[in-house]
């Protein structure tokens, strides 16, 4: 196994291997689906973290409004789970959300503790704004939905 490498933006090359990734975690009911010409359309959303040539973890921070973000689509290789890969890319997606002066980042997930322990917040899913429920609609779970919404708050840059 080589070295894992550090964080990186995804590439337009990196779009077929994320999206093998996601959808396999996707086929066993643990996250939303996403399709290629989606994650084509959003690759500028996306981080990645790679063993050599493969994409072993992605995650990515989706701008829903000027103060809010959704970390979506995390998803770590099995073999490279528990091995701080999915921290690294929730810290990168937050890191860049307080780059972009977004105080407030949210999440959908089956695995609460894992972003607790990483600064966020579980709240009622009613207390997200509408706009995010576009996707819901998708699911095939909607509207009896029974992922874990949590919340981030961050410190912003002041405006100016």
């Amino acid at each position: 196994m080589n070295k894992l490498k550090s964080v990186e933006k995804a590439s337009i090359n990196d779009v077929p291997q994320m999206h093998k990734l996601i959808n396999y975690f996707a086929d066993n009911g643990e996250m939303l689906a996403r399709s290629l010409s989606e994650i084509y359309e959003n690759v500028r959303d996306y981080f990645i973290v790679r063993d050599g040539e493969r994409v072993i973890a992605c995650a990515a921070l989706h701008i829903n409004w000027s103060d809010l973000a959704e970390i979506r689509s995390v998803a770590v290789a099995e073999e490279y789970q528990k091995q701080g890969v999915g921290d690294k890319l929730i810290k990168a997606c937050l890191k860049d959300a307080t780059r972009l002066g977004i105080p407030n980042v949210f999440c959908l997930t089956y695995k609460p503790g894992f972003f607790e322990k990483l600064g966020f917040t579980q709240v009622d899913k009613m207390e997200l704004p509408q706009k995010i429920w576009n996707e819901c609609y998708r699911c095939s779970k909607f509207p009896n939905c029974d992922e874990v919404a949590l919340v981030c708050r961050l410190e912003t840059p002041a405006k100016e």
